[in-house]
Order: structure tokens, then C-alpha cells, then sequence
């Protein structure tokens, strides 16, 4: 029978911190961001086909299959340059706090993203994405960082997983203005979309109260903050930390994109194989794209539970080994099947739910660095990542283009996780213990 002891240690863990305004008004605009961002980093997957069909002539090139998936894999490894080089935000965000500089990486990439509507050439499409990639790939660290020091310890667990969300919910949202303005207007009128939700969000957050422990901070050690955030993350106390994050960020994010990315185009070809027409292969490409969403929303809310159960690690590692096998079955399996367009739909639901360890990134990193150099670690690390990605994506783009296919490319990204499944050991293992000041 429970002593009074037992049900008071009972209703203290039932009882959460409440949230107070800021920090309810700081979460829904970074979570919109976020939203944005994912919108934006889809709109491309989404109109790649269309696009690059009407650009690719006016560049001086034949708009062949081959030419439009090696010229989309061209350019979205440019985005992901851009993307790898928004390390910069980090210092920038350690030296100046976090919301105002989260508020400019939205509007960087909003203005940008707004202008590829304008393109004329490839070329110019490729330069606005590479400068919306600055911008966009800045955000998931500031907002990260600014959930995990703004929201109480029992509570930035799932705040970090509620955060992955907007991400997905923007893949969603994407594929829902796809399936409306982009059917309905073309490939220009959704890069204009991503233009106007973003003031909303850029507005919460300057007027959003910094976060008390980057105020700290900034008012106890701001000289040693200030000269060596960048330098400090790779001293004998956080190297091993920031290697392997880096190493298990880029695995996740060489997975994750080259499914996410070619899923689009997958979904045309094997239902246009079906006996679609072009119209209704790129609604079908939608609602694709909207139940990988759904499936990743649900892997972002269950895994900081099962985070908290059986530690970062092996949440990791569960993560990673359903993401070796969706990727390899979906790609290599269903992707080649007679009729192979609802397996391989249903695979994508599977894909999405493991996708959703990113998770885990917005609560695990934070854990691992201290204050003056949090924003400055989780934005190098994501960078890192990128940078591999751009470099992996080329290759996806010369194997497909050599092998005339692109299930098995796609399909041997999984390897990738195995990589990261050897090196999540050496991770330190963070359960149970607080945000470090």
C-alpha cells in the first residue's frame, strides 16, 4: 500500500513546471520557424521535376530525365553547402543570444526562397537555394538551443521533441500547398509561398525574452564567451563530444535527406508505372510526402519518452536500425516491384517514424556542452553533416545518372547507419542528468 511519502513523490513527477508566456510565445515562434524551414527544404523535392523542365533550356541544356536528376542533384548539394557553411550562427548566436539571431536565419532564408520565383537559369535557382540554405540550416540549432535553456528541466525533454515536429508538419505542409497552389499555379507560385508565414514568426521572436541562462552567461564569464566559443569546442574537455556528434548528425542527415529527397520523384515513376498520368502521379507524390510526414511527427513525440526509458544511445540506435531497413526495402525492394506503388508508400510511413531521430539531436546535444558554447556546438555539428551530405549527394547524382536507376543508390545510403551504429558508443550518455549552465 502507498505511504503519503510515495503518492506525494507521485504527484511532484504528475505535476510539470508550468510554461509562462515568453516561453510559450518563444516556442510556438520557433517552432514556426521550424515549420518554415522544413516547408522550405521540401518546396525543392517537390518541384524539382518541373522546375529544372523548364529552366534546364533556358541554361543551354536538353531537359532529359538523365539531365533533370543530375542537374536537381547539382543543385541540392549546393543548398547543402549553404546549408553546412550556417556554422556561422552559432558564435553569433553564443555572442549575441539567441532569439534575434534565430530571427535573422528565418529571414534569410524567407527572402531567398521568395526569390528563387524569380529564376531565369539554373544557375540563378542554384544561388538563391545556396543562400536559403544559410539561412535555413542555422535555425535548427538556434531553435534547439533556445527550447532546451529557455523550457524547465522536466519539461525541455519533450520540448525537444515537440520542436522536431514543426519540421515535419512544414514536409506536410509542403505537400498539401503542392497539392493545391503548386498543382493549380506551378513551381514558381510555391517558392513565392514561402515568402509571407514568416514575418508571423520573425515578429514572436523579437519580441521574446532571451533565455536566462545566456543571459547568465553573458554576465559571468563574457571575455572567455566571447574569444573562444568556436576554439572551445574542439579542447580536450568537448573534442570527442563534437567529433561524434558530428559523425552520428551526418549519418542521420545522408539517411534521412537522400530518402526524403528522391521520394518525390520515386513516387511519380512507380505511379506513373501504374498507370497514372502526370497530374495525378504528382498529387500521388503529395500524399506520399504528407503520410512520411505524419509518420515522422509520430517518431519525433515517442522518442523522448523511450529517450528518457532507455537512454540516448540506444534510442539512437533503434532509430538507426529502422532507418537501415526502411531505406533498403523501400528503395531497393518495393521500388522494383511489378506493382510496387502502395509498398513502397507504406515503407515511406515506416521511413518517416524512424526519420523522427532528430529528435533526438534537439534534446542530446544541449545536454553535452555548456551555455557560453551550446549554439556554437549544435550548429558546427549539423554543419558538418551537411557539408558530407553535399558531397554524398554528388555521388547519388552520378549513380543514378551511370546506373540509369534510382531505387539502388537511394538504397545503399542505409549503409550509412550501419556506420553510426559502430560509433554511437563512444557517445556520452546523458540520461538523468541536467542542462549544464
Amino acid at each position: 500500500m502507498p505511504t503519503t511519502l510515495d503518492r506525494q513523490i507521485s504527484a511532484t513527477r504528475a505535476t510539470k513546471t508550468p510554461l509562462n508566456r515568453s516561453q510559450i510565445t518563444g516556442f510556438w515562434g520557433a517552432w514556426a520557424g521550424w515549420t518554415l524551414d522544413g516547408m522550405d527544404s521540401f518546396i525543392y523535392a517537390l518541384v524539382l521535376a518541373p522546375a529544372l523542365t523548364e529552366l534546364l533550356p533556358r541554361s543551354g541544356y536538353e531537359a532529359t530525365p538523365a539531365n533533370v536528376g543530375l542537374a536537381g542533384s547539382i543543385l541540392f548539394a549546393l543548398f547543402l553547402v549553404g546549408w553546412g557553411l550556417s556554422f556561422i550562427w552559432g558564435p553569433l548566436a553564443d555572442r549575441f543570444g539567441r532569439t534575434k539571431v534565430l530571427a535573422a536565419t528565418i529571414f534569410t532564408f524567407a527572402i531567398f526562397t521568395g526569390l528563387a520565383a524569380t529564376s531565369h537559369t539554373v544557375w540563378e535557382l542554384g544561388i538563391y537555394r545556396f543562400f536559403a540554405g544559410v539561412g535555413i540550416g542555422g535555425e535548427w540549432a538556434l531553435a534547439g538551443t533556445y527550447v532546451a535553456e529557455a523550457w524547465p528541466e522536466d519539461r525541455r525533454k519533450m520540448g525537444a521533441g515537440y520542436l522536431q515536429t514543426g519540421y515535419y508538419a512544414g514536409f506536410f505542409l509542403a505537400a498539401a500547398l503542392n497539392y493545391t497552389i503548386g498543382a493549380a499555379f506551378g513551381w514558381r507560385a510555391m517558392f513565392l509561398v514561402g515568402l509571407f508565414p514568416v514575418v508571423v514568426s520573425i515578429m514572436v521572436l523579437l519580441r521574446v525574452k532571451e533565455t536566462d541562462k545566456w543571459e547568465r552567461s553573458e554576465s559571468v564569464q563574457p571575455h572567455v564567451k566571447h574569444e573562444s566559443s568556436l576554439k572551445a569546442i574542439f579542447n580536450a574537455q568537448y573534442r570527442k563530444r563534437t567529433i561524434v556528434a558530428a559523425v552520428l548528425l551526418t549519418v542521420a542527415i545522408i539517411g534521412l535527406w537522400a530518402g526524403a529527397v528522391y521520394e518525390p520523384s520515386a513516387v511519380v515513376q512507380l505511379a506513373t508505372k501504374a498507370g497514372m498520368d502526370k497530374h495525378d502521379a504528382a498529387r500521388m507524390a503529395s500524399i506520399a510526402t504528407g503520410l512520411l510526414s505524419i509518420g515522422t511527427i509520430i517518431g519525433c513525440l515517442a522518442l523522448p519518452p523511450m529517450a528518457e526509458k532507455i537512454g540516448r544511445r540506444k534510442t539512437l540506435a533503434v532509430y538507426f536500425v529502422g532507418m537501415a531497413a526502411s531505406i533498403a526495402l523501400a528503395f531497393g525492394w518495393a521500388f522494383y516491384l511489378p506493382n510496387g506503388l502502395v509498398p513502397f508508400i507504406a515503407l515511406l510511413f515506416v521511413l518517416g517514424f524512424f526519420g523522427g531521430n532528430f529528435a533526438l539531436f534537439s534534446l542530446w546535444l544541449p545536454e553535452q556542452f555548456e551555455t557560453r558554447v551550446r549554439a556554437t556546438a549544435f550548429a558546427f555539428c549539423t554543419s558538418v553533416g551537411r557539408f558530407f551530405g553535399a558531397i554524398v549527394n554528388f555521388g547519388i547524382g552520378a549513380m543514378v545518372l551511370n546506373m540509369k536507376t534510382l531505387g539502388v543508390p537511394i538504397a545503399i545510403t542505409a549503409v550509412a547507419f550501419l556506420i553510426g551504429l559502430a560509433v554511437i558508443p563512444f557517445a556520452p550518455e546523458t540520461k538523468g542528468q541536467e542542462l549544464p549552465n
